[in-house]
């Protein structure tokens, strides 16, 4: 686990951004096909053939969006439907300020590279123990970025029938592809098991009485359970390093100790015996 993981760490910048746009290419599949629904859905509101386009160039974010097509479609005004996409944006700050210690550069340029933050994106760079790969990141979502463009483009021009990703079962994509980062995420890190298995019951509990935006919200209150699991400091890693370390010396002084008692327990034989 730990050599995977520091072998995973010590990538060169170019292997780690390629790795990013293989892990990204799943996602970006799915988000494909999300963006012709929200292309074809908001052509049908009235939006016209650029607006879906630049917001998604802007925006940037499929729940942001869809809560937008949500709160215009049922009747809101344009600034009820803003502050709804904000709320829901706003669980990048948290996911921003986790990243921010592996960004590089003055500020214009850490904002620059913050952009790069999205779902799929941040939990795929995740390397454990607080860190990220700022390279992954930038590889999968610069594979993301244009199928969302390009998506809802060829939706507001083909505008297919809004619930044909539903009828195809298609919709289950993007939140099989998310459980699949968050299995892999489980399996490397003991201390992530408890908040996910707490999230996963929570919003199974919440679900029956809340909306499904609402129930997520809940059931990401099991994240503040990490607060008090922190995984193991440098400190701590350095010393289990040197016990290990230390065990292995022993190890081979042992062997080392009975071999040497091998040798002496032999007969020893004189150069004529060994002729005869």
């Amino acid at each position: 686990m730990g050599s995977l993981r520091s072998a995973k760490t010590a990538a060169s910048p170019r292997a780690s951004f390629l790795s990013g746009l293989k892990t990204g290419s799943g996602l970006a599949a799915a988000a494909f096909l999300l963006a012709v629904s929200f292309g074809a859905i908001s052509t049908s509101q009235g939006w016209g053939h650029l607006a879906p386009v630049i917001c998604s160039m802007a925006v940037f974010s499929g729940s942001a969006q869809f809560a937008l097509l949500a709160t215009l479609g049922s009747g809101g005004d344009i600034a009820g439907a803003v502050t709804s996409a904000a709320l829901i944006n706003s669980r990048f700050i948290p996911m921003g300020i986790a990243v921010a210690g592996d960004l590089r550069g003055g500020r214009f340029r850490r904002a620059l590279e913050g952009q790069a933050v999205v779902d799929g994106s941040w939990a795929a760079a995740h390397l454990g123990g607080g860190r990220f790969d700022r390279y992954l990141l930038f590889g999968a979502t610069a594979i993301q970025w244009p199928a969302w463009v390009a998506g809802t483009a060829l939706g507001v021009v083909v505008s297919p029938d809004p619930d044909l990703l539903n009828r195809l079962g298609l919709d289950v994509l993007t939140p099989a592809l998310f459980v699949a980062l968050l299995f892999d995420e489980v399996r490397r890190e003991r201390i992530n098991r408890l908040p996910a298995l707490l999230g996963a019951v929570l919003a199974a509990g919440l679900i029956v009485f809340l909306p499904a935006g609402p129930a997520l919200v809940g059931a990401a209150l099991a994240a503040l359970v990490a607060l008090f699991r922190a995984p193991a400091g440098p400190e701590s890693t350095e010393k289990a390093d040197r016990a290990e370390a230390a065990g292995q010396a022993g190890k081979a002084e042992v062997a080392g100790q009975a071999e040497e008692a091998d040798k002496a327990g032999q007969p020893v034989h004189s150069d004529e015996e060994v002729t005869r």
